[in-house]
């Protein structure tokens, strides 16, 4: 399961975090990666996926097949849903469950943000009490971009598991196949006159295996490297992969699970869409034998998803960290 604990910071995963934290300067001036595609060749596309999961971590893909009328049909339908009354939204308010909608959240820290979150995928894990039932499109236009999502997800795993020398299907195989879950969260980030100060999402790592988000045309997002931040600027129609920590621990550490946070803007409003995608709580995850032997041991135990999620969990301490 994912939930809404990938938005969280881990302390115990990232040196000197709250040196990180606290400084509040936009990122550096390197270009995060940006693949096409729709490239010809795919031993080269292949090796640029590869290149982007090892150095950063963090990469966004263009000529992807997801039609732009139907992202921008996600995207009104989403910022409708927020422009309506309290109210409304409340309908779909959190209760027990991590799903549904939530205004202002995580405590300890100063995140600024609503959002809205659902599972998406398998169908039996879908509960749609917790999809907004106006606006009135929002339930076809998310399961028509659901579609797509998962058939992206599963070419960007078939081309990383051929970079890695493996069988196209192996990563997606290793974190259930068409068991894996899938989990939309809307961030909505409203202006706000302090945003050198406040931060949309707090620095983490994505618990799960690999997200694939949608921005608005505000920029916001940064992800950590070489000791510094860098912006990703927003391309029109590009998707933002992300990758988690499960597969940096497929791989060994090969690829890297990258530290990513959200900044908000002073004037205008940011939402993104990212759609997480993790293995059940009943699946064993660890690095794959292929990759491992006498010469690259283990690096990670191989853990059950759900005690992985506990065990992160417990190595949290908000207490410590800034409060900006």
């Amino acid at each position: 399961m994912v939930d809404e604990r990938d938005q969280d910071t881990s302390s115990s995963s990232l040196p000197s975090l709250n040196k990180q934290l606290a400084d509040t300067n936009l990122g550096g001036s390197a270009d995060v990666p940006v693949v096409d595609l729709s490239f010809s060749d795919e031993g080269f596309l292949v090796r640029d996926l590869v290149k982007a999961s090892e150095e950063w971590g963090v990469f966004q893909v263009v000529n992807h097949g997801i039609p732009m009328e139907l992202m921008q049909q996600l995207q009104l339908a989403g910022k409708q849903f927020f422009d309506l009354p309290e109210t409304e939204k409340d309908a779909v308010a959190k209760e027990e469950d991590f799903e549904g909608y939530k205004r202002k959240y995580l405590g300890g820290i100063n995140n600024w943000d609503e959002h809205l979150f659902h599972r998406l995928s398998p169908p039996s894990i879908i509960n749609y009490k917790y999809w907004p039932k106006n606006p009135p499109q929002y339930r076809e236009v998310t399961e028509e971009y659901t579609k797509h999502m998962k058939r992206l997800t599963e070419k960007i795993l078939g081309w990383l598991s051929e970079g890695l020398g493996l069988p196209r299907v192996t990563l997606s195989q290793s974190i259930g196949g068409d068991t894996a879950e899938y989990v939309l969260r809307i961030n909505f980030y409203p202006p706000t006159q302090h945003s050198e100060l406040t931060i949309g999402a707090a620095a983490h790592s994505d618990m799960g295996a690999i997200a694939l988000l949608l921005p608005n045309e505000v920029p916001g997002l940064q992800a950590f490297k070489d000791e510094q931040w860098f912006d990703l600027n927003y391309i029109n129609s590009a998707i933002v992969v992300i990758i988690g920590d499960q597969l940096m621990r497929m791989t060994n550490g090969r690829f890297k699970n990258v530290f990513h946070r959200a900044k908000t803007d002073r004037e205008r409003l940011r939402i993104s869409w990212p759609v997480f995608v993790a293995p059940r709580d009943d699946m064993s995850v660890g690095p794959l034998p292929e990759l491992t032997g006498d010469e690259n041991p283990p690096k990670f135990e191989t853990l059950i998803y759900k005690d992985y999620i506990d065990q992160k969990i417990k190595g949290w301490a908000l207490e410590d960290l800034p409060v900006y």
